[in-house]
């Protein structure tokens, strides 16, 4: 007769978080044991990890830390869990997530159901529009400081199942393992990579931020994505007083706002004329300031709007330098397209999706790299640089879908 397990974890959850953290990918842990080697033998390990969660005995390895750079300087550092323990966490977060989704305030954007940055940067830009005060708020270290016994507080609010208390404290303790090997001791944050991080910091901020505004500031509608939030207000005292109390929320939840980033921002246009020494602000890779329109009939006018930031299209620029195009002889037009135009897509759809002509210089760099393949490639072209960017707008106008962004920065038949 087979024992009965303690907790009611069964095999089919196991399964269906496998499925998700294999449509993910995502790279070795710890143990250095890949996707594809997990899968080698995937009825043993499964079964393994559902009797170590159903009993109680699963222990999370340590996160392996790995810095990855940032687009203004310096590292931020993420934690990847081994993809047994992705799967463990999978299995806990599909348990919570339906239970806290229900809660959750309806301008908290990320990482979340059928939410996208782009309608938090979409809802930001009709509300600078209506509001012409912005409070830019910016959390100094959320995912490094976030505090484990009022995140608890919360966890334990929202359900009563003693394995997801368990495992998510347990991953709350888990250590970090540093590149050199040695092992860091947790007792705040929750690494950044984690498959259940984003939901615990999105329950976090839920109380700590959200529904705070929503019974405090009633008046001032926000957008929140994990912790980049944005907050509308009429008139400039109101601002002030809206971040000197958010100072003090913060403080009360072990959490600082940054001096420097968090900011008040004046929405200027055509109509707001204020003199203000702050008027614009970045949020997921856009800048909001004011820009030169044009509107149905033609008329040019000062609008307050995003565009690609300064930031993303240096990251664009320097991710193209990576590819060492000019060294790739070997290789013909057709194959860099291939090898390059699912990333490209990528950056039109998401930056091109405001104020698409912003983006078009970064876009232009990709080209002159091309030619400069170009004059390595074919002896006709070498040392002739302006002779190989006409030869590659030739190839634009009679390949146009070549490349994803050639219809974009070039005037092409449809």
């Amino acid at each position: 007769m087979t024992r009965e397990k303690p907790f009611p974890i069964t095999k089919r959850q196991v399964w269906e978080a496998y499925k998700r953290v294999k449509a993910n990918h995502g790279g070795a842990g710890v143990d250095e044991q890949s996707l594809a080697e997990f899968a080698g033998d995937l009825e043993n390990n499964l079964y393994k990890l559902w009797n170590r969660l159903a009993s109680g005995s699963y222990l999370p390895p340590p996160v392996k830390r790995v810095d990855i750079p940032k687009a203004g300087g310096g590292v931020r550092p993420l934690g990847v869990p081994t993809v047994a323990d992705r799967i463990a966490q999978t299995v806990v977060k599909q348990a919570l997530e339906p239970e806290l989704e229900s809660h959750f305030h309806p301008d908290s954007y990320g990482y979340r159901p059928d939410k996208s940055a782009h309608q938090a940067i979409g809802q930001a830009r009709q509300r600078c529009w209506r509001y012409d005060w912005v409070v830019d708020l910016d959390i100094k270290g959320f995912f490094d400081t976030l505090d484990h016994d009022l995140l608890m507080r919360a966890v334990c609010h929202h359900t009563e199942e003693p394995w997801v208390r368990l495992y998510i404290e347990r991953w709350l303790r888990a250590p970090v393992q540093l590149p050199d090997g040695s092992l860091q001791v947790r007792d705040q944050g929750t690494p950044q990579g984690g498959v259940a991080s984003p939901l615990l910091a999105n329950l976090f901020l839920h109380y700590a931020f959200d529904a705070w505004m929503q019974r405090n500031y009633p008046q001032v509608p926000f957008e929140r994505y994990a912790d980049d939030a944005l907050c509308h207000c009429r008139i400039q005292e109101e601002a002030e007083h809206l971040k000197a109390a958010l100072a003090q929320r913060f403080a009360d939840c072990h959490l600082e706002l940054h001096p420097e980033k968090t900011k008040i921002v004046y929405c200027k246009d055509d109509d707001r004329r204020l003199e203000y020494p702050c008027t614009r602000f970045d949020f997921l890779g856009y800048t909001f300031r004011p820009r030169r329109s044009k509107n149905r009939r033609g008329k040019y006018f000062i609008n307050f709007s995003p565009a690609i930031s300064n930031r993303a299209a240096t990251a664009i620029r320097q991710q193209v330098r990576g590819w060492k195009l000019p060294l790739r002889s070997d290789k013909d037009l057709d194959d860099l397209a291939r090898m390059f135009n699912a990333v490209i897509r990528g950056w039109i759809n998401y930056y091109g999706a405001f104020y698409k002509s912003a983006l078009y210089p970064a876009l232009r760099h990709l080209d002159r790299k091309l030619a400069l393949w170009a004059t390595r490639k074919f002896k006709r072209l070498r040392r002739h640089r302006r002779r190989a960017e006409q030869w590659l707008r030739q190839v634009a106008q009679r390949q146009p879908g070549l490349f994803a962004h050639w219809r974009l920065i070039h005037r092409v038949a449809g």
